[in-house]
């Protein structure tokens, strides 16, 4: 059963005296303050902990997120406390209760625990919820002392959103007592609906096709915003788990936080997915957004970064408006559990609240022997330090895991004897998680923590089929990570900060360079932008160039092959094997059989050369223990990063 404590018990508090919003200070007689928190993205982050490291840290935690959440609170009378998705996956807890222990029927979640701990009101389900597949995600809810709420996924459609019979509730009222600015109670109806990608049909197909469906997030606003209002609500919050993207509704849009606000009869929006901060320099300039005030369409907003990094606060001015309430003014702002110093160390800001941490103690201590046990050894240091700008070992082992998983599924199919490339990508490679998010292996033994960190996500194993043509094109959507470099000059910024890590695909079993004075062909959405570009050369197979129609097998997983990233290639036309074995596991195997590994990278891939031209990136200090063991780059320290980064240079 839950957990359930006094919120009160576990309050941290950093001053002698309680500090009144203004809203508070001011309120009169039929005026009232009313303070919405948010949390999102925190994926499993209960304890202050990273697993993969296995070392306390002072930047994640929903235990931390507590003492900011209490302190709010405590300055309030009219407070309320929301999730905004992506709670069940995200770190080896997560994995540890969906393949080790397991969530049967009246089994409690610890996230769930630690949730109903915390006194949370609401949520929404995030994509990674529907990671591990419907029994496990429906079992999990089921503890949550809060409603759980999504309005665009649907076990049956019906002529419209409001026809159709929902996953879960598409909504919740929330009826509470509210004190004004003269100390009177009065009812006030507080309506939540929920929203999430589409796009988890593609990302989780093997779970979600042929059980449920999804409707694009402004319809399904659209049809169910006006029932909420209809059932009384005075003010409608969205939990929106999806980023501020574009400001224009497209159809299916994963991103629609923008166009979401502008659906009539919503008053605020808690947003997410993007693992951004919001109100801040983020999203700046960004249309129908005002970064500084913290506004969307005009209304109210926030994001609280991720895995309990912020606490979103969004603080309403409320007035009564005949029966009702209306919002007469509003403040919005994410408040960060720690301080990073020019020194780069970190400064908590606050303490975990121990009533959350011992709410899953237990789950946390079996956390840890689950990722500390050994399944094999490597005489080579695995880390992803250089994994941008040089072949890797901490994808060569992905790679080679899935070669070999794929060569055996291969065996006694039509598709035996075609080549077996294998792609994959550096997932800890910095970017927003910051100077100490990278992978990193000493030689000896290989833990399953170890084989978690190289692998974060429980993607499942795929095969696609495809010609040399799509091979090709796939290395150029790839390419998009490098900014356009003008040969002859130096120190140029080398990477893409709008390009993520996971879309950095190297594909192995196949040699190629890559050529920075051109344009990238493809932009970080995968669209085509520069349809003459060639940024792939020199592409062989065996020492011979390949062949247009030359036909391969490429080894990638679900996340991939579903379209995900939208590469050239990957689709579901193109699959040709779905695994039942998640890439993780598929890695463990390969260690256990081989016993000992030797991952070092092959140099497969490499800059084409380029005069008098340097170049620079950005990668954790723990890089200088390696980076004399780059292969074939002459690569040197250029000084210090932003944000604790260190920062290199390489002469191309």
């Amino acid at each position: 059963m839950p957990i359930l404590l006094d919120r009160r018990a576990f309050m941290a508090t950093t001053a002698g005296f309680i500090a009144l919003h203004p809203f508070a200070a001011r309120a009169q007689a039929g005026q009232a303050h009313l303070r919405i928190m948010e949390t999102t993205d925190i994926h499993v982050h209960v304890y202050p902990y990273d697993y993969y490291g296995d070392r306390p840290v002072d930047t994640v935690g929903l235990a931390r997120t507590a003492a900011l959440i209490n302190g709010m609170r405590d300055e309030s009378a009219n407070s309320i406390l929301l999730d905004n998705g992506d709670f069940l996956q995200g770190n080896p807890m997560g994995d540890y209760i969906a393949y080790e222990r397991g969530m049967s029927e009246g089994d409690s979640h610890p996230m769930i625990t630690a949730m109903n701990a915390l006194g949370f009101e609401g949520s929404v389900l995030g994509n990674h919820e529907f990671n591990y597949g419907l029994p496990f995600l429906m079992n999990s809810v089921a503890g949550a002392d809060f409603p759980v709420v999504c309005a665009n996924v649907a076990r049956e459609t019906g002529a419209s959103p409001r026809d159709d019979t929902t996953l879960v509730p598409p909504y919740a009222i929330l009826e509470r007592m509210i004190t004004d600015g003269a100390g009177e109670k009065h009812p006030i109806k507080i309506g939540i609906i929920g929203f999430v990608p589409p796009q988890i049909m593609t990302w989780d197909r093997r779970h979600l096709e042929g059980n449920v469906t999804t409707r694009d997030i402004v319809e399904a606003a659209r049809a169910w915003v006006p029932q909420v209002r209809e059932q009384g609500a005075d003010i409608v919050i969205a939990l929106c788990h999806s980023g501020i993207g574009e400001a224009d509704h497209v159809e299916g849009q994963e991103n629609a936080a923008i166009p979401l606000a502008g659906v009539d009869g919503i008053d605020a929006v808690l947003t997410g997915h993007h693992h951004r901060v919001f109100p801040g320099p983020d999203y700046a300039d960004t249309p129908g957004v005002d970064a500084e005030a913290g506004t969307i369409m005009g209304k109210p907003a926030v994001m609280a970064g991720y895995w309990g990094s912020h606490m979103g606060l969004i603080d309403l001015l409320l007035e009564r408006d005949g029966a009702g309430w209306r919002i007469a003014s509003f403040t919005s702002e994410a408040r960060p559990i720690y301080r990073r110093e020019e020194d780069r160390s970190v400064t908590a800001l606050v303490e975990s609240s121990k009533g959350i941490l011992s709410s899953v103690k237990a789950d946390h201590e079996a956390t840890l022997d689950y990722v500390r046990r050994a399944v094999g050894e490597t005489d080579a240091p695995l880390h992803s330090y250089f994994a941008l700008v040089a072949d890797d070992p901490s994808v060569q082992i992905v790679s080679n895991a899935q070669t070999w998983y794929i060569e055996q599924m291969m065996k006694g199919t039509e598709h035996e004897g075609l080549p077996i490339l294998s792609a994959a990508a550096p997932f800890k490679a910095g970017g927003r998680g910051g100077p100490e998010y990278y992978t990193e292996v000493a030689p000896g033994p290989i833990a399953i923590k170890n084989v978690a960190d190289l692998y974060l996500y429980p993607n499942t194993v795929r095969a696609v089929r495809i010609n040399g043509a799509l091979v090709r094109e796939w290395l150029e959507r790839s390419a998009g990570m490098f900014n356009q470099i003008t040969p002859g000059e130096a120190d140029q910024v080398l990477l893409n900060p709008d390009f993520p890590s996971y879309n950095f695909d190297v594909i192995d079993g196949v040699e190629y360079q890559i050529d920075l004075s051109q344009p990238a062909r493809y932009d970080n959405k995968g669209a085509v932008v520069a349809p003459t570009a060639q940024r792939i050369v020199n592409l062989t197979f065996n020492g011979a160039p390949i062949e247009p129609d030359q036909e391969f097998i490429v080894a990638t997983n679900n996340y991939r092959a579903g379209g995900g990233g939208y590469f050239p290639g990957a689709n579901p036309s193109t699959i040709v094997f779905e695994g039942p074995d998640t890439n993780r596991d598929v890695i463990v195997r390969y260690i256990v059989d081989k016993g000992t590994v030797s991952p070092a990278a092959d140099a497969n891939w490499r800059f084409a050369p380029m005069d008098g031209t340097t170049v620079l990136f950005d990668t954790g200090p723990g890089a200088a223990g390696y980076v004399d063991s780059v292969a074939g780059m002459q690569i040197e320290p250029a000084g210090d990063g932003p944000d604790g980064f260190a920062r290199y240079r390489i002469t191309l």
